[in-house]
């Protein structure tokens, strides 16, 4: 669907700007749920799955961790990750799967880790790191058909669309 490697990454309020429904859609969803699934790589480049909270604040995407958790040793050493809104109860998903794709920046200013942490009233110490964006999904289903939207910083959104046949996806004109 894309190439997220050579995607120039994004913040979150650059993605509200240039496509504000479909953040909206986002943001909705994972605020649907407190904790969601976040996908990290170990030192030897295997995938770990950590649960974790999702903050939007200030035109940014947030994520806190405990100091030295292995997903925050994991985005220090290596800051790609990959973000899963909970889907929920049951098989409705509740508005569709969505996933952010990005890298962590580590935020290492006092003084903004302290308001920062008094703002969402987060245990001190804690690891804080900004999410940039090099990839948006969401995956929904609309009648009889599986639809992809997709959103990468620079270029303008796909909709891709298949029904449970083995007929090519087909994609929704810009």
């Amino acid at each position: 669907m894309g190439d997220t490697a050579t995607s120039t990454p994004t913040g979150w309020a650059a993605f509200e700007a240039a496509e504000p429904e479909f953040a909206a859609t986002v943001r909705e969803r994972f605020g649907q749920y407190t904790h969601h699934a976040l996908a990290t790589l170990r030192k030897d480049g295997s995938p770990r799955l950590s649960g974790i909270e999702a903050d939007f604040r200030d035109g940014e995407l947030y994520l806190g961790m405990m100091p030295n958790s292995l997903k925050a040793r994991d985005v220090r050493r290596d800051p790609r990750l990959a973000l899963l809104a909970n889907p929920g109860e049951g098989t409705s998903m509740g508005g569709g799967d969505v996933r952010i794709s990005g890298r962590a920046v580590e935020i290492t200013d006092p003084a903004r880790l302290e308001r920062y942490g008094r703002e969402a009233g987060a245990p001190q110490p804690f690891h804080l790191f900004r999410v940039e964006l090099t990839e948006v999904v969401r995956t929904f289903v609309e009648g009889e058909e599986i639809v992809f939207r997709t959103w990468w910083p620079g270029r303008p959104p796909r909709t891709l669309r298949r029904g449970n046949d083995d007929s090519p996806p087909r994609e929704d004109p810009v």
